[in-house]
């Protein structure tokens, strides 16, 4: 599998998200693209369809934890919405992400990838055991969830890129680390604990990166894309030239 970085297009409202798109040349391959809860509660799945018939891949950040029945029926819904990629909280259990899977699994057998979430990158190890009442080290409780995650079925986990080495131990090298809390080494970490730069997290192991502000809210997003594709695909992937930004 080829590593990619995808871009996390965390806005309040379809018009910003196309704003921000269009300073992508339609000529050049569209980068991968992560909808979250804050642009899909507000645009509804509208977005994610339109984005889609412009030739973007999409990866469906909802984060779904309930119980079985309520998950394979949403999986059953999203479904139908043809992305790429999306995920549920391992916590749910594995009977819940069994249950997702199987909702998800069109008539035909096809499917998007199917990832969980471990931990997110904004715990830190002293709020999990205080707040979470989970005692065993972060890194040992991340391994666990994922082979949860590879014995329901699942395609991998999304986790910090310094527990990639542990879940790929647990779980094999094929099984997908996607890895959110990246920052450049002279950005601001906002409100990541557990981060980490691409060319770090490219060492590490990640197969996808999710990189938020440090790109959508550079002064040039492409040329900042185009710095994330250098450092984290090396020469796997095409980089973006910065002439194409507008």
């Amino acid at each position: 599998m080829k590593r990619d970085v995808i871009i996390a297009c965390d806005f309040s409202s379809a018009k910003e998200c196309y704003e921000f798109l269009d300073k992508f040349s339609a000529e050049e391959k569209k980068p991968f693209l992560k909808i979250g809860m804050e642009l899909f509660y507000s645009a509804g799945p509208e977005i994610v369809k339109e984005l889609k018939r412009r030739g973007f891949r999409i990866f469906l950040d909802l984060k779904l934890h309930d119980i079985p029945n309520t998950v394979k029926k949403a999986m059953k819904v999203l479904s139908t919405l043809d992305v790429d990629m999306v995920n549920v909280h391992a916590s749910g259990t594995k009977e819940m992400m069994k249950a997702a899977k199987e909702g998800l699994t069109r008539e035909d057998g096809s499917r998007p990838l199917l990832i969980a979430v471990t931990q997110l990158t904004s715990t830190s190890e002293q709020a999990m055991k205080e707040q979470l009442l989970i005692d065993n080290p972060i890194d040992d409780t991340i391994a666990h969830y994922a082979h949860n995650a590879m014995e329901a079925g699942l395609d991998g986990v999304v986790c910090s890129p310094l527990e990639v080495a542990k879940v790929k131990q647990a779980c094999g090298p094929d099984f997908i680390a996607v890895t959110p809390g990246i920052r450049f080494a002279d950005s601001a970490v906002d409100d990541q604990v557990r981060f980490t730069d691409p060319a770090k997290a490219r060492e590490l192991g990640s197969d996808f990166i999710v990189v938020g502000r440090p790109i959508t809210a550079a002064s040039n997003p492409v040329e900042a894309y185009n710095r994330c594709v250098k450092d984290f695909c090396a020469d796997e992937e095409f980089v973006y030239n910065p002439s194409t930004f507008i």
